[in-house]
């Protein structure tokens, strides 16, 4: 087809889509440019505008790194993340579920910790924290033998790998579940941060007057063959910002009880008052154990 004029270029470009011979692949580029053409001719489109965004594009490519994903602060920061979960899961996002956002922060190879050991790896000045939680299926039933990866920043906002005064795998750790889907370990309260702001996801935030916090969270990567691996965050409901999560991350489902305790602990004689306890249940769902792809090294 020979372009002559604007209304010409979608329905030419639809026909070379319909070529596609992976059947999905067809759906999705199908899809991809009626919209994307759609969104062109919506906003009208300058062509100084086209050439910022395919620079910013540029830009957002250009600083990923080993410890940092700047598209998936991005897609969080555009509510992406949130509705591919929810429409992944709890039948289609029609009911609740204990999945959530991966976030850009996994990393593989969490040290292995026995149930009731701590996470903690170096000095973290921090309110102790007794997590105790219990994996069942969606029948009610435990789920014996998953493995169970948690991650959390610390009592300053910072992941392991964003602080040179942590050590490696610093609040990272990897469990069991025992024979009632039970797993239990110690660490110190997290505390709410503000996602990395130095890139192009700061600089839309600033434009649009939001910002750049997100609520106290525990995060779980659950595996076990048979299920879908269960990627879940367990926010603290007390938290300033759990009503306006700048990743859309929070779910009904997903806050947590952070119970503050002052007075002793009943079996950890080293602990002074505060200290911190989340009791918390996940679900998982049937079908087939894929890792993720880890967003950083």
């Amino acid at each position: 087809m020979r372009i002559e004029r604007q209304q010409d270029v979608t329905p030419a470009v639809l026909e070379v889509m319909a070529r596609t011979r992976d059947p999905r692949l067809r759906e999705i580029m199908t899809s991809l440019i009626t919209h994307l053409h759609g969104f062109v001719r919506d906003v009208r489109l300058t062509e100084a505008e086209f050439r910022d965004a395919t620079a910013i594009l540029n830009e957002i490519g250009a600083l990923a790194s080993d410890s940092h994903n700047e598209f998936v602060l991005m897609a969080g920061s555009l509510g992406v993340s949130s509705l591919v979960c929810l429409l992944n899961n709890g039948d289609h996002g029609n009911t609740e579920t204990s999945q959530s956002l991966l976030g850009p922060f996994w990393r593989l190879n969490a040290p292995r910790v026995a149930n009731g050991g701590t996470i903690v790896r170096s000095d973290t000045p921090g309110d102790p924290l007794f997590v105790t939680a219990r994996v069942l299926d969606g029948e009610g039933r435990p789920v014996a033998g998953a493995e169970v990866d948690v991650w959390h920043a610390s009592p300053v906002g910072l992941y392991e790998n964003q602080d040179p005064e942590q050590a490696e795998m610093n609040l990272r750790g990897k469990f069991t579940t025992d024979d009632e889907g039970r797993f239990w370990f110690r660490s110190v309260m997290m505390i709410g941060y503000p996602i990395p702001t130095g890139g192009v996801v700061g600089r839309l935030l600033a434009a649009q007057g939001r910002h750049p916090m997100r609520p106290a969270h525990l995060h779980a990567l659950i595996a076990k063959p048979g299920f879908k691996v269960l990627i879940s965050q367990v926010y603290d409901a007390n938290d300033p910002h759990i009503e306006s999560d700048v990743q859309f991350g929070v779910t009904k489902a997903l806050v947590g009880d952070f119970v503050r305790h002052d007075g002793p602990h009943p079996d950890a004689a080293d602990v002074s008052s505060p200290w911190y306890s989340l009791d918390y249940t996940y679900v998982m769902e049937p079908g087939e154990a894929v890792l993720p792809r880890p967003p950083i090294k």
